[in-house]
């Protein structure tokens, strides 16, 4: 199929081939001026009705009709190829691009999808499930497709183009999703995203063990492994099938059932500066699991006695209500 750019150089070529045609022979034939030729040309394809400037003899009749033939035929091709330019919807999703570049130029701390394949659409509907806002970013138009009639934000191009991942907001994002199908794409998109984003947070998708060090060493902060990681989902099912539904549970469950997430202790946070003792009752029932310290470290044995403080971030269990509470946010 014939794309819109390549159909309007088609009809501009055979508009100038047609002009050049008529002047050419309006000049061998009647030997006019060629300003003579070229409105005489004008004036005729376009039909407007204008009388000869000089009279024509038999011959320059006959090229006439020609040329009305040829230059009526050319130009209702010129018009039907608008109209159907503007019916096949190409003039809506122009407009719709452009509202799509707005809408993600408002959003602040979202994360970045780059790769709508089976892993890439797995996380959106995750996120979307969440009420996460996320941009997908892939270069098939057949994903883009199907990203836009989910509703999701998205824009078409290499994602490791350092100018498709500013219009997908990475300045502002908070975090990437490097998802694409190969392991190299995959490189050279966390490569690019962190010399834009030195303190943006990675994930990134590997189909080989062997690739970890080369997603690390290009700057991703956690790989993960879709083939190892249902290998092991698969065994534990096997083995411990209670405490896989409990997790699936607390990870994806909504409204008041319990649920584990991961919580910041900031400025505003009820948490700081006290002991985990004390952090507890702050979640009206939440319970604190672990805390990674701010220097890195990972506690999951706590002392009643911990300080909790700036910086630190916090595996909880609970519902929404009371994390809300233990974030300060409620």
């Amino acid at each position: 199929m014939i794309n819109p750019s390549r159909r309007f150089l088609q009809i501009i070529f055979a508009l100038v081939a047609v002009i050049a045609i008529g002047v050419i022979g309006y000049r061998l034939i009647e030997g006019w001026s060629l300003l003579d030729s070229f409105f005489m040309t004008v004036t005729t394809i376009s039909t407007v009705g204008y009388s000869e400037i000089h009279p024509l003899s038999t011959g320059g009749m006959i090229f006439t009709i020609v040329l009305i033939i040829g230059g009526v035929g050319v130009l209702f091709y010129a018009l039907t190829t608008v109209v159907q330019y503007i019916i096949e919807g190409n003039l809506a999703n122009i407009l719709g691009r452009r509202r799509m570049k707005e809408k993600i130029s408002k959003l602040k701390g979202h994360i970045i999808v780059c790769g709508f394949g089976r892993v890439g659409k797995e996380v959106a509907r995750v996120f979307q499930e969440e009420g996460v806002d996320f941009v997908v970013v892939d270069n098939s138009k057949d994903s883009i497709a199907e990203a836009a009639a989910n509703g999701y934000l998205y824009v078409e191009g290499n994602a490791s183009s350092d100018e498709v991942l500013k219009e997908a907001g990475i300045l502002h994002a908070r975090g990437l999703v490097a998802a694409a199908g190969s392991d190299a794409d995959n490189v050279f998109v966390t490569l690019s995203a962190r010399g834009l984003r030195p303190d943006i947070f990675i994930t990134a998708r590997a189909s080989a063990q062997e690739s970890e060090f080369k997603l690390r060493r290009a700057g991703a902060d956690r790989t993960i492994y879709p083939h190892v990681l249902g290998g092991r989902r698969l065994a534990m099912l096997a083995l411990r099938p209670l405490v896989v539904d409990f997790v699936d549970t607390a990870l994806e469950s909504r409204g008041k059932e319990l649920v584990l997430e991961n919580i910041g202790v900031g400025p505003g946070s009820p948490v700081v500066g006290k002991t985990c003792k004390e952090g507890q009752r702050c979640g009206n029932g939440a319970v604190i699991l672990a805390v990674r310290k701010k220097d890195g470290r990972l506690f999951t044995s706590l002392s009643d006695e911990m300080l909790l403080e700036l910086g630190d971030q916090l595996i909880v269990i609970g519902n929404r209500e009371q994390l809300r509470d233990l974030e300060g946010t409620s």
